[in-house]
Order: C-alpha cells, then structure tokens, then sequence
C-alpha cells in the first residue's frame, strides 16, 4: 500500500511517500525550486517521490493533506468577528485569497494534481488530516517508541497551538488541546518581528542570539503578556500583540512595554536585542519544561514524541531532557510544517488504514532522514562537466583520506554525498564542513562562506562513541536538535578580561578545544553520526579523528544566507563558485576551487534574499 502526503500554500511546502509502512521518499520543494521556503503546491517533490518509489500517481493508495482548510478559514472567520472592527484591512486583504484559493483546496489540490500527473480518483482517495494530527503522527509514528506522549507545539494548525496525545501501538489520540491566540510559537515570533528577524525563517537566530544577553525581561514577559499555570499552560494578553487582525506580530503597547519600536532588520544588533532574546528563550524553556513535567507525572508515560515548529528549539529540547521528567526523548528532524506531509502519509497508512505497526527497535524509522534525492557517480561527473567544473576521481578511501587531509589544514570543504537530507538540517549529506579546532574557522565560514550575521553558531558532528566523551550529553542525538555543553576538561577558563566584555564581543574567545562550534555559554548543537545511517560521514569523522586526535567537525548547511540547501551537484558547484568555501568533494570527484576557470565565479553575496 502506497501513501503520499502533502503539505502546502503556507510555507515550507513538502511531499513524502509511504510504501506499506516504510518511508521510501521525503523532500521540500524549496530543494527543487531553489526558493527558501517555497509555499507553492510541491509539484516536483511529489514527483521525486513518485520516481524514487518507481510508481505512477494512479499506483498510489491514497493522498493525504495535512491540515482541513474549512477549519482554518472558521479561525479566520470567527477571529476578524471577536475583533471587529480593528482588523479590517487585514480581513480585507485575506478573505479574497482565501474565497479563490484556500477555502476551496480540495478542487485546487485536484486540479495541481492533475494538471502535473493526469485524473486520479478523486472521491475515494483523497483525505485531509487535522494540521496537529500531521505533526503528532510525523512525531510518534516513526519513532522508536511502542508508547509515548506527544507534544506538539506550532504557531497555529487550524485552531490548534499546542496539543497532547497518547500514541500506543498503531494508535494516535489527542487529549488535549490550546487554541488560538495562545501561541508559544506565535509569541516566540513575535520576538523574532521585534528583535528585526523573519517572521517563519528567523525564529533560530533568536535561539542562537540568546546566550549573548541576559534574560532580564523573562519576569516581565510572565507577569504581563502571559497568564502561565504551574502545568505550563497559558493565554497570552492581546492587548500587546497585532497577529490576530494586523499586519504586524506587535503593536504601539508592547513597544511601550520595552521601551523601544521594533528592530529594523538592517539595524544594529544592541544588548537590548540580546537581552530579549535571552528572555524569550528563558521563557520558551519554562514553558515546556512546565509542560513536559505535568505530562510525565500526569500519564507515568517515560517516553516524549516532540513536533511543530517549536521542537525545532534544541535548547529547550536539550534542556527537556537533562530535567528528566522522561527517561527518553524522540523529536522529528522535520519538526516543522514540510514534516506534515510525512505525518499525513503515516496517518494514512497507520491511522485512517489501520495497518499494523511493526515492533520498535534500538533505531527509529527515519533512515536518518536521507529521504531526499541522490546522484550516481556518472551523474555526477556528467553534470559536472557539463557546468564547467574541473575535478579528479578517485576511489572511495581515497577521497576520504583527502577530505579529512582538507579539514586538518582548515580548509571549508563543501561534502555532497548519498540522499538529501529532509528536514531544516544538514547531517552529513548536504554539508558544509570545517575544522572545530581552528579558533577562526566559526568566523570565516559566517563571513566568507554563509555571508551571514557573524554572531551565528555552528553544530558539531561527532561520532557517537565519543560524544560522552567531549560533550556533557551521552545520548544520540542525529538530528542536531538537543543542545549541551562542552565537557569540563574541553573548556578554557576566560580570563577577566574577556569575562567582562559584553554581547557580540565575546564571539571570538575561544572558549574550548573545539571553539569553531562553541558557543559563548560553552554548550553546542550537537549531532551524532552513527556508522549504520551515514556509514561514508562516520568513515570521514574517524580519518579526521586518526589525523587530529579530534572525533568532531563543524558541520553546518550546503547554502549561502537566503538560500536553500543545496539539491543537486549543479547547486554544489555553483555554491562553491560564489563563495571561499576551497574544496568540494562530491561522490567520488575532488574539485578544488583553485582549479577552476575564473570566469566561472559567481557573485553569491547578494543572490539571495535576507532569511
């Protein structure tokens, strides 16, 4: 039995494919496109899919949307009449959109399907699953849990926020449920409006943002725009926010709250900006801490399931899980909305089919979310060619001895290899790499390479074996979604000088023996690499190990600031033309920048748009 999900027509648009339970494809049409975020109906991820299964649309079972847009445009609807008559414009501006596209989704799904992939039946195939469904399914289902809360948490599905279920066996129930407006993630946005970032992409850079400021306004956060319980549910005071009928996250009652109009994204990033985002996060992490312990003694459950955009937040997840209120911890490496379209295609197979769900093992059912699309080694070296490149070939062992020679001499070394990652992360496919121990690696890369805000951390790959090792976290962690610190022994004590300098001017302390991804409080994002998922990643951390001492690289995402990762060897080698990354090793070709035909540079600096 087949099963295609989709998710769309809001952001990070995606399709992934179900194949009698296994999870045979998975992408975002921002890969495909080449436009961060693409909202579009995911016309070529559906296809990728469709390809990788070896199947036609008419050989799939069902289709399955991951939201109902009824119930989304009733939240609309009944949100512009409890504010009315503020809003107007906002309502004036939505209600044509949603009257010619969104409300009638199902005649629009049909008629993109069909226009793409020819008729398909319709009435008997197509289904729609509850927008927090998608992402509890996508959270529980392949995860390598029998038993498990579930807590997701978003912006807003249809009226849903933040949900929890019990998934058991083949089953998956929501018990509880808030609503719009009382979002976290809706109130972490508005953070990211106010602090200068982007709504939807910048919510990160708030996170990483944190650790320089000092978390001074968390109180008042708690004591004024919220009423937060001991069980770490709340409402949020409208008063001081504009989403629900404005075109804007805050208003003129919270600038006056903080004492300042929000950040333009071109302006100085001040302590002030620091200290909100430190608070915000304080507050984030409060939040689901509160949540995760009411839950855990509540249900005597020890296993957490964690989705929705707010699972992206690897500080509060890394900080779920020392507080211990649940023995084990799974989060979704596509917590986000394209990881609905995965959770819709689980829910039909699992939930609207009933199909049985095999026995969990050690591992989950992610194949380490290497969904995406791969090359051959003649495909490679075809269209290589064909863009102009020049490169060596050379044998497997070879071309790892090489790359890891590259790293040890602080090279930035651009790695493609195997299936695309699914998922906001790089793990090893589609990556960026560098030397941990450099003191200035986390700089140029930011600089030189991203052309991104300096103040930007990196992640850490390290082999699993000595993750305990060099980091205060001993768990697997291979999605890069659990935050900890550097060990002890690793750290370097910061003289007073340095312990007095304030926000950004701490980015260049080293700070340990790997300061390239230690951030300025000592902890890191840390990604595990295990030998069974990433066997030709694991084999490259362990040559490096061999010629450094050190298991651990920097690893950061295959893209320039703006835009998306990088899908096909075209992308590669035009990323590495407009950058300094120095070397791209791509299968089983070398191709050093220095070798290549000037004329083919490109200027990536400002070929994309602000994320």
């Amino acid at each position: 039995m087949r099963i295609l999900g989709i998710s769309g027509f809001y952001h990070d648009s995606a399709a992934a494919l179900v194949e009698d339970g296994r999870i045979v494809a998975a992408a975002q049409e921002e890969r495909f496109t080449r436009k961060k975020h693409d909202a579009g109906f995911p016309v070529k991820a559906v296809e990728f899919c469709l390809k990788q299964a070896g199947c036609a649309l008419a050989d799939v079972d069902r289709v399955v949307f991951y939201d109902k847009p009824f119930l989304k445009f009733e939240r609309l609807l009944e949100t512009y009449v409890a504010f009315a008559p503020r809003g107007f414009q906002s309502f004036s501006m939505a209600m044509p959109v949603w009257l010619r596209e969104k409300l009638f989704q199902k005649d629009l799904l049909r008629k993109e399907l069909k226009n793409a992939f020819g008729d398909f039946d319709w009435m008997n195939k197509l289904l729609f699953a509850e927008h927090h469904m998608s992402h509890a399914a996508s959270a529980y289902l392949p995860s390598p849990f029998d038993e498990a809360v579930v807590l997701t948490m978003d912006g807003v599905g249809e009226w849903t926020t933040t949900s929890m279920a019990i998934g058991r066996g083949n089953t998956l129930n929501i018990e509880r449920e808030l609503h719009f407006p009382h979002s976290l993630g809706l109130l972490y946005s508005a953070f990211t409006y106010y602090t200068g970032f982007k709504v939807n992409s910048g919510e990160y850079k708030v996170m990483g943002l944190a650790p320089y400021g000092e978390p001074r306004f968390k109180d008042l956060i708690i004591d004024t725009l919220m009423d937060l319980k001991a069980d770490g549910t709340f409402r949020l005071d409208q008063s001081y926010f504009n989403y629900c009928t404005g075109l804007t996250m805050t208003n003129a009652k919270f600038d006056a709250l903080f004492g300042a109009p929000p950040r333009k994204p071109e302006d100085r990033l001040e302590q002030f900006h620091m200290d909100l985002a430190a608070s915000v996060q304080a507050v984030t992490e409060e939040v689901v801490i509160r949540l995760a312990r009411s839950l855990a003694k509540e249900t005597g459950i020890k296993n957490l399931c964690l989705a929705g955009g707010v699972a992206l937040n690897c500080v509060a997840n890394g900080k779920v899980l020392r507080d211990g209120a649940f023995d084990n911890i799974w989060i979704q490496p596509a917590a986000g909305d394209a990881g609905g379209a995965l959770g819709a295609a689980l829910a039909g197979y699992y939930l609207f089919e009933g199909q049985d769900r095999p026995a969990t093992t050690d591992r989950d059912r992610m194949a380490g979310s290497y969904l995406g699309p791969e090359f051959s080694q003649a495909e490679i070296e075809q269209r290589l060619t064909a863009a102009g490149a020049k490169f060596e070939v050379l044998d497997g062992d070879a071309v790892i001895d090489a790359t890891a020679k590259a790293l040890a001499d602080e090279n930035a070394v651009g790695w493609f290899q195997g299936r695309m990652e699914f998922g906001p992360r790089a793990l090893g496919g589609r990556s960026i790499l560098g030397d941990p121990r450099s003191p200035s690696m986390q700089k140029t890369l930011n600089l030189k390479v991203k052309y991104r805000e300096s103040f930007r951390p990196f992640a850490p790959s390290v082999l699993r074996e000595h993750v305990g090792k060099w980091f205060e976290l001993d768990a697997d962690s291979p999605y890069m979604l659990l935050v900890d610190g550097v060990k002890e022994d690793k750290r370097r004590a910061m003289t007073d000088a340095e312990q007095a300098l304030f926000g950004i001017d701490k980015l260049n302390v080293a700070r340990s023996d790997i300061p390239a991804v230690t951030h300025v409080d000592y902890s890191a994002r840390i990604q595990t690499v295990h030998a069974d998922t990433n066997p030709r990643y694991h084999a490259l951390i362990s040559k490096f190990h061999e010629l450094t001492g050190c298991p651990v690289v920097v690893n950061t995402s295959f893209n320039v600031r703006g835009e998306p990762i990088v899908c096909t060897p075209e992308d590669a080698f035009h990323c590495l033309m407009g950058t300094e990354m120095d070397l791209l090793a791509i299968g089983n070709c070398l191709v050093w920048k220095k070798d290549q035909d000037p004329a083919l540079k490109k200027d990536y600096k400002d070929a994309f748009e602000l994320d």
